[in-house]
């Protein structure tokens, strides 16, 4: 029989892994709940018609990438491909409207069949705000504001540029689109296959190809700056001076349009050079239409999501976890009183961990192994008289302590 392995693009997360996995959630779910966010949890198994609708047949989640199946009953379902489009339904469905302005953070694993690569798998872990009823563009800041601080927090701002563009309302885009057909008729034989197609199904999609014949076709491109109505531009123009006086640094690309049908106004991502081809390590932008189109009432909205994944590859050197107290019983009365003695050094928040067999030698030996700061030596003699020996493993000094000190002694990191 062959061995059973993970299914392609998934893996385990174990020890340093999951270690960074954990520090990021924390350290973004403590963050984001000093900007008030409150954290919602959305099904993994979502009907399909959901992102359909959502995201549009044209994107490359939707046409391409999505695990998609029947159940046993016959209903098309699909595993989350990502976070928005199920909050937003949440949104309608749990009758959310009253509660607006609304600020809601998710995190979890997500499905796209996608290639696996450094920072990318089929199964991965995301995290993402989402800010609903807000349409003033104070409300844009504040979740560039709160990522920013997530990445800043994180140690990982060093390599990382955020990029921004607009998309404008609806009569810009229209106006935009008509504009960017016209050019790209004009030079059609030099674009790819996947270009081609999104020329007659969505063209502004053309403006984020990596394609080399394709980058060098939209470098002549007519800018989308050029075609904002009134609105939105003084809707860009006041993120912008927010920004500035946020004192958050930023790039503006005019090609930067995101993959989504919902986005409109601001989008964004901060991006690395750090992680090969998958630079862009958290991103998102405002979707107002999205939550109407869905079949609930007109809300403005406005979030980012990252990958903890791909986050995790640009993390520095983790802080050290505390070192652990090894309890080393000797003899059968011992090794009952040990399970007592650790409950009460674990409920002065001290590490600690028995070791369950094996001589004074071979219980030393785990002792070093797990990285212990003291071993607490018990035996029926230190029982009778109410101490333990404790030898504190850097310095290799023992002492006898009293059991009723025991625990002040440990919590003393000087030694």
């Amino acid at each position: 029989m062959s061995q059973l392995q993970t299914v392609r693009g998934t893996r385990d997360l174990f020890q340093d892994a999951n270690q960074r996995h954990r520090f990021i959630e924390t350290t973004a779910s403590r963050v984001v709940e000093l900007y008030g966010f409150e954290e919602i949890q959305t099904p993994i198994l979502e009907p399909a018609g959901l992102f359909k609708r959502g995201l549009g047949d044209t994107s490359d989640i939707v046409s391409k990438q999505m695990y998609l199946f029947k159940d046993l009953g016959g209903d098309e379902l699909v595993l989350r491909p990502e976070g928005t489009a199920g909050v937003a339904r949440a949104f309608i469905q749990e009758g959310m409207s009253q509660l607006t302005p609304l600020k809601l953070f998710y995190r979890g694993p997500m499905f796209r069949y996608e290639r696996p690569q450094k920072g990318r798998y089929r199964q991965f872990h995301q995290f993402g705000v989402e800010l609903l009823g807000v349409e003033k563009p104070q409300a844009d800041l504040e979740v560039l504001a709160c990522g920013y601080r997530i990445l800043k927090e994180l140690g990982v701002l060093g390599s990382i540029t955020l990029h921004l563009n607009t998309i404008g309302d609806e009569a810009s885009r229209a106006a935009y689109r008509d504009k960017l057909v016209g050019y790209l008729n004009t030079r059609k034989s030099e674009l790819s296959q996947d270009s081609l197609w999104r020329l007659e199904n969505n063209p502004l999609r053309i403006l984020d190809s990596k394609d080399p014949g394709d980058k060098n076709v939209v470098a002549s491109a007519p800018k989308l700056s050029d075609s904002l109505t009134p609105e939105a531009k003084a809707f860009f123009d006041a993120v912008l001076i927010g920004l500035k006086a946020l004192e958050i640094p930023f790039i503006i690309d005019d090609n930067l349009v995101r993959g989504l049908d919902y986005y409109c106004h601001t989008v964004f991502e901060f991006t690395t050079d750090a992680l090969g081809s998958q630079n862009a390590v958290l991103a998102g932008g405002r979707y107002d239409g999205l939550i109407k189109d869905l079949g609930g009432p007109q809300t403005p909205g406005v979030g980012w999501a990252f990958g903890i994944d791909r986050l995790a590859e640009l993390l520095p050197d983790l802080p050290a976890s505390p070192e652990p107290i090894a309890i080393v019983p000797l003899g059968d009365e011992a090794e009952q009183a040990a399970i007592l003695l650790s409950e009460k050094l674990r409920s002065a928040g001290l590490k600690t961990d028995i070791g369950y067999s094996g001589n004074l030698a071979k219980r030393m030996k785990r002792a070093d192994k797990i990285g212990a700061r003291a071993a607490v030596i018990i035996g029926s003699n230190e029982l009778t008289a109410g101490v333990a020996q404790v030898k504190w493993l850097k310095t290799g000094t023992q002492e006898s302590i009293a059991l009723s000190e025991l625990s002040n002694r440990l919590l003393d990191t000087d030694n």
